[in-house]
């Protein structure tokens, strides 16, 4: 007897259809024990005993929380996007050089540079007007 004639076109797509289930639960799983343990509203022990209420009766214990804290799972999902964003544009700002530094403080930089042999007169004068006129 071969493998083909033992397991049918149907029973592939169950053990594909059981599968996607457990993994989506496993998602499921490591999503509700990461908000718990990033709540910043929650205490060590309602920590703990929502760690021990999923730990002991798994499914009910995902669903209760899903259904008494869903809400706050979307305002922690929402507050750390926006934590990020904010992240995300200051390195942008820092790594692109700032560029909301003052005229003043651009000459002061032009004119170090002058002073190192960098940047000659001529090339001093000429950034210096682009400074200056914006």
């Amino acid at each position: 007897m071969t493998l083909a004639s033992t397991w049918g076109s149907g029973q592939v797509l169950l053990s594909m259809f059981w599968f996607f289930l457990f993994f989506i639960w496993i998602w499921l799983l490591i999503v509700v024990f990461g908000d718990i343990f990033r709540s910043r509203d929650m205490g060590g022990w309602a920590k703990a005993a929502w760690t021990i209420f999923v730990i002991v009766a798994p499914y009910l214990g995902v669903f209760v929380y899903l259904i008494a804290r869903g809400h706050k799972m979307g305002e922690h999902a929402a507050q750390q996007a926006a934590e990020q964003d904010q992240a995300f544009r200051a390195y942008v700002k820092d790594a692109a050089g700032n560029g909301s530094s003052s005229p003043a403080a651009e000459i002061d930089r032009l004119e170090d540079l002058r002073q190192r042999g960098v940047i000659d007169d001529a090339e001093f004068v000429r950034l210096k007007g682009k400074v200056v006129t914006g």
